[in-house]
């Protein structure tokens, strides 16, 4: 959970560390520092800062959550779950910035990943139900609700589905 300049200034103090270490001929404190350093490299690939991200998002801070996920370089590198957390919150952003194409698309990948549980799956669903609501695609709409019916839900999320069936039974 270090953004990449953090990372950075963590991996050259333990490389120092590592030289000097080396140079004692303390070989297992060296080891040491060598998988620490091994670890967050691979932490910064495969974990990346969706988990700080998560957190901006949490506390409506859109722009700081952007700003987090811009740091991840390939988010195809991402491990399944962080991935899906990744579209979901980048899918977030960019409805809470009316650009719905992008939103769209965001969670269309987020349904292919493994969220933390049904519910949230469900959510997914239900975004892309209302971008299609909103762009008066109705049969798409309401196949995104008959899938998110499928899964087990809260009562909050159960009564959005409730009102986009009834705006779909409208038009």
């Amino acid at each position: 959970m270090l953004t990449k300049k953090a990372r950075l200034w963590v991996i050259g103090i333990a490389v120092i560390l590592l030289g000097w270490t080396i140079s004692k001929q303390v070989y297992e404190i060296a080891a040491v520092i060598g998988l620490g350093i091994g670890l967050l490299i691979w932490g910064y690939f495969r974990e990346g800062t969706v988990v700080m991200a998560a957190r901006e998002f949490h506390a409506k801070n859109y722009d700081g959550a952007e700003e987090l996920l811009k740091e991840i370089e390939d988010p195809d590198r991402l491990g399944r779950h962080r991935r899906g957390f990744y579209e979901f919150i980048y899918g977030n952003v960019e409805l809470h910035r009316h650009n719905y194409e992008e939103a769209e698309k965001h969670f269309q990948i987020a349904t292919r990943f493994p969220l933390r549980n049904q519910n949230d799956k469900a959510i997914v669903l239900v975004h892309l139900a209302n971008i299609n609501l909103r762009k008066k695609d109705y049969e798409r709409a309401a196949a995104y609700v008959e899938r998110a019916k499928t899964f087990k839900i809260s009562s909050r999320v159960k009564n959005i589905v409730e009102k986009i069936e009834s705006e779909i039974k409208k038009a």
